[in-house]
C-alpha cells in the first residue's frame, strides 16, 4: 500500500484488498523539521513517548478482527495461482521454498513494524505509513543516503502504483479468463478472451467511480463469502481423485523457480496492509511477537499456500493451468459455478484494488495541480477511467495469468516486501548499534538485500522473457 496524511492506499495494498473502511489520518509530519524537533527536546526524552497510547483510532480492530483481515488481505487470486508455481519448481522446492519465502517475508514485515514504532517514537507521532517510515529511516540513516529523503517517498508510490496496477491487470485476466471457459463451453466456440475483457471494461470503469468506499463494503462482504465457499468446491475437486506422484517433477528448472519465487511473493506479500492494520488495533502490542497476530496469521496463510500448491500440482501435474479454476471439469455445472463465483468475487474487488492506484495518483499528485479547479471531481473522474484503461490494455496486450502475476511479484514485491524492510531497519539503528550488533545488522541486511535484488533482476527478467517469447508465439 508523506505522512499519514498519505494513503489509506496502504490499507488496501494487497492481493484482495482488506475493507470499505478508510483508515483514521494520523498526524502529518515534515520530514525537513525532524532535526529540528528531535534537538528542541532534552536528549533521551523521545523514549518516554508511546505511540501506541496517542493513537485515536475510531473504531479500532480486536486481535481476531486483524487476523482476519491479514487473511483476507492475502487469500486471492494469488493463491488459485499457486499449483502453476510449484509446476515450475516443482514439488520438494516448491514446498521447501514456499515455507522459506514465507519465512523470510515474515521476518521483513516484523522488522517493519519494530522499525515504524521505534520512530514513531523519536518523532513523536502516532503512527507512519510506509512510504512515512521509509523517508524517516533514510533521514535516521547514513549521511551518504540523506539526500535521498525527498525521493524515496516518489520511489516506494511507485512501486506501490505498479503493484496495485499490475494486480488489477492480473483481476481483468482472471475475471475474462473464467467468463471464456465458461461461455467457450456452452457456445461451443473457442473466443478471444479480449473480446470477454472489452465486455467487462464498461463495468469495471463504473465500478471505480465509485468515490466513497463505504459504498463498496458491502460488495466486499459478499466477494470474501463467495471466495470461501468457492475455495471450499475447489478444494473437494482436488481430494476428490486418488492423489498421484507418477509424471511430477520433484524438482523444475532455474527460469522455473524464478517464475515460482515471483508467484509466491505475489500470492504470499499484503506488506501494503500491514502498517495500517496494525495502525488500528485496540491492543497493536499484541500484533508483533512470538504468539503474536503476524506469525499466527502467517503460519495459516503459508498452510494454506503449500497445501493448495502442493496437492493442486499432484492433481493436475503438468495441465495446470494460470488459475486452478481453469482446470475444473467443465461439464460439471458445479465447476462452472465457481468459475462465475470467483469472476464475480474478483470483478467487484477490483474496485478496492484500483482505489490504491487512485488514490496515490490523484490525492498524492494530480490534486496538488487539479484540486483547486472547479472542475476537479470532473478530473478526479477522468484519472480513475486512465487508470482502468491503462490495466485493460495492458491486460489485453499479454492476457497471460500465470507471467503477470510473477512479473509483479518479482518486480514489486521484491523491493516492497523484503529490501525496503532490511533498508529500513539498517537505517533506523544505524547510530544507535555499535560494534558487532551493527556489523551483524548490515551484513544480514546486506544479505537480505541481495536476495532481494537477485529476486528483482532474475524473476522480472525471466518473466518479461516469458511474456515476449508467448507474445511472439501468440502472433
Amino acid at each position: 500500500m508523506t505522512a499519514d496524511k498519505g494513503h489509506s492506499n496502504t490499507a488496501f495494498v494487497g492481493d484482495e484488498g482488506i475493507n470499505g473502511k478508510k483508515p483514521p489520518q494520523p498526524k502529518t509530519i515534515d520530514p525537513n523539521m525532524y532535526s529540528l524537533e528531535i534537538q528542541e527536546k532534552k536528549p533521551g526524552l523521545e523514549t518516554d513517548y508511546d505511540p501506541h497510547q496517542h493513537r485515536h483510532v475510531e473504531h479500532p480492530t480486536t486481535n481476531n478482527e486483524t487476523l482476519i483481515h491479514l487473511l483476507k488481505g492475502s487469500l486471492g487470486t494469488g493463491i488459485l495461482a499457486m499449483p502453476n508455481a510449484f509446476h515450475h519448481a516443482g514439488w520438494t522446492v516448491g514446498v521447501v521454498g514456499t515455507l522459506l519465502i514465507g519465512l523470510l517475508c515474515t521476518y521483513c514485515i516484523h522488522l517493519l513494524i519494530k522499525a515504524e514504532f521505534e520512530l514513531c517514537k523519536r518523532k513523536r507521532v502516532p503512527s507512519l505509513n510506509y512510504p512515512a517510515v521509509t523517508q524517516a529511516a533514510i533521514m535516521e540513516g547514513p549521511e551518504a543516503l540523506k539526500p535521498l529523503s525527498n525521493i524515496i517517498i516518489h520511489i516506494v508510490n511507485v512501486f506501490l502504483l505498479i503493484y496495485q496496477l499490475g494486480t488489477c491487470c492480473v483481476y481483468v485476466v482472471f475475471v475474462s479468463s473464467n467468463i471464456k471457459a465458461i461461455a467457450d463451453y456452452y457456445t461451443e466456440a473457442d473466443t478471444d478472451v479480449r473480446l470477454y475483457m472489452l465486455i467487462i471494461l464498461l463495468p469495471l470503469i463504473l465500478i471505480n467511480w465509485v468515490r466513497n468506499l463505504k459504498f463498496l463494503a458491502p460488495f466486499s462482504t459478499l466477494a470474501n463469502f463467495i471466495t470461501l465457499v468457492s475455495f471450499g468446491i475447489i478444494l473437494y475437486y482436488i481430494f476428490r481423485e486418488p492423489i498421484s506422484f507418477d509424471n511430477r517433477e520433484k524438482v523444475g528448472s532455474l527460469s522455473g523457480f524464478a517464475l515460482f519465487f515471483g508467484t509466491v511473493l505475489f500470492a504470499l506479500e499484503a506488506i501494503g496492509v500491514i502498517l495500517p492494520l496494525e495502525n488500528e488495533m485496540k491492543t497493536p502490542k499484541k500484533f508483533g511477537g512470538n504468539f503474536g497476530v503476524l506469525n499466527k496469521a502467517m503460519i495459516l496463510i503459508v498452510t494454506l499456500y503449500v497445501g493448495m500448491g502442493f496437492f493442486g500440482y499432484l492433481n493436475y501435474g503438468a495441465a495446470i493451468k494460470g488459475s486452478i479454476t481453469l482446470n475444473l471439469p467443465e461439464e460439471e455445472i458445479l465447476a462452472q459455478c465457481v468459475k462465475g463465483m470467483l469472476a464475480f468475487a474478483i470483478y467487484i474487488t477490483h474496485g478496492l484494488a484500483c482505489y490504491v492506484a487512485i488514490d496515490i495518483t490523484w490525492n498524492d499528485y494530480l490534486k496538488k495541480s487539479l484540486g483547486d479547479s472547479p472542475r476537479s471531481v470532473f478530473y478526479e473522474y477522468i484519472a480513475r477511467t486512465v487508470l482502468v484503461l491503462i490495466t485493460f490494455l495492458l491486460a489485453v496486450a499479454i492476457p497471460n495469468l500465470e507471467l503477470f502475476i510473477s512479473l509483479f511479484g518479482a518486480l514489486c514485491l521484491s523491493a516492497l516486501g523484503i529490501a525496503f524492510p532490511a533498508l529500513i531497519q539498517t537505517c533506523t539503528y544505524w547510530h544507535q548499534r555499535q560494534g558487532t550488533a551493527k556489523l551483524w545488522m548490515v551484513l544480514k541486511n546486506s544479505v537480505i538485500g541481495v536476495v532481494a535484488v537477485l529476486g528483482l533482476l532474475i524473476g522480472t527478467s525471466t518473466s518479461m522473457i516469458e511474456i515476449i517469447h508467448t507474445f511472439g508465439h501468440d502472433d
